[in-house]
């Protein structure tokens, strides 16, 4: 009876430490390569710097802008094309008829450019990256249609 009072903490100890070594080895959710992030179907966040370089880079590139018409008219980035948040669904829009390309999205503060990016990428689309606002965007824009 001594012998078992002894044993049962030793083992007690061996599975709790087996139990963390395991959570210590499990793969990060977040360290898959490009490639395997857009086979999971997943957007990209980056900053309005990151979105800067890239419209730079001289890549063919769609800026897409969701707000509504009137704020487009108010306030857009050059090049940008305008296809309001709720009007994306499920289904591919005409205006971005490849779902390979490369989208920078923004809205005013980031909460429709994420909706939006969402459902791009679950309508299919493979090179979404959200940009957050304008709010936050320090270049140049213009005003008009």
């Amino acid at each position: 009876m001594n012998r078992i009072k002894r044993i049962i903490p030793v083992i007690l100890i061996t599975v709790v430490l087996a139990g963390i070594l395991a959570a210590c080895g499990s793969r990060s959710e977040n360290s898959g390569t490009k490639q395997e992030d857009e086979m999971k179907g997943e957007y990209h966040k980056i900053t309005a710097e990151e979105a800067k370089e890239r419209m730079d880079s001289g890549d063919d590139i769609i800026i897409l802008d969701v707000r509504t018409q009137d704020e487009y008219e108010e306030s857009h980035i050059p090049g940008a094309i305008l296809i309001p948040n709720e009007t994306i669904g499920t289904e591919m829009p005409e205006q971005l008829p490849d779902a390979g390309q490369e989208i920078l999205v923004y809205c005013r503060s980031g909460n429709r450019s994420a909706q939006a990016a969402k459902k791009l990428v679950e309508a299919g689309y493979t090179q979404i990256y959200d940009f957050g606002g304008i709010m936050d965007w320090p270049y140049e824009t213009v005003s008009g249609k």
